[in-house]
């Protein structure tokens, strides 16, 4: 059965008509949204990268902060939106700039918890730079909590992974919390 079969059962199982004139295309509409909103799934980090690693004797915190994010949690189906902000100490190799931002991408843009996606993004980022350190942090809104069960609307979430020197250095650690701020 094709997405949109599925979405046009979903929308008779809901009580609509979906021959009627707004919802006619809806089915189709909804089965590319999804596939757009999900396309995650058909991307790797190779891909995403293209080469764009790059020999350096930098080794001083590289960050790049408030990279939009728009995900769908796992759970209800329904976005979460926020910023991830993203720091490395290089070792040897940097990648470029807009990588960070299409690797935070490529794991939003599936279905996730953002603990995971934090965690995610983060060893994305090591693997491919070797880095003597990674730090991740996201915060953001979640819909599941807005729209549906307690329904707290200014609730956020923040969620952080530090790995190598990110985790070991506290001095480390607090240079790049107190950058994002």
């Amino acid at each position: 059965m094709e997405s949109s079969e599925l979405y046009a059962q979903i929308l008779t199982n809901l009580g609509e008509d979906i021959n009627r004139e707004g919802l006619v295309k809806t089915p189709e509409r909804a089965a590319k949204a999804m596939d757009f909103l999900t396309r995650g799934y058909h991307q790797d980090l190779e891909t995403v990268l293209n080469d764009a690693v790059f020999e350096s004797d930098n080794d001083q915190m590289v960050i790049v902060k408030d990279i939009e994010l728009y995900s769908l949690c796992e759970h209800h189906l329904l976005p979460f939106v926020g910023k991830v902000h993203v720091a490395y100490l290089p070792k040897g190799k940097v990648i470029g700039l807009s990588k960070v931002a299409r690797i935070s991408d490529m794991f939003a843009r599936r279905l996730q918890i953002q603990e995971n996606l934090t965690k995610q993004i983060a060893e994305a980022i090591q693997d491919v730079t070797g880095a003597a350190g990674v730090g991740v942090v996201i915060e953001a809104q979640h819909f599941c909590m807005m729209m549906r069960g307690v329904e707290k609307q200014n609730s956020s979430t923040v969620s952080s992974m530090m790995l190598g020197t990110f985790r070991d250095k506290i001095e480390t650690r607090q240079e790049f919390l107190n950058l994002i701020k």
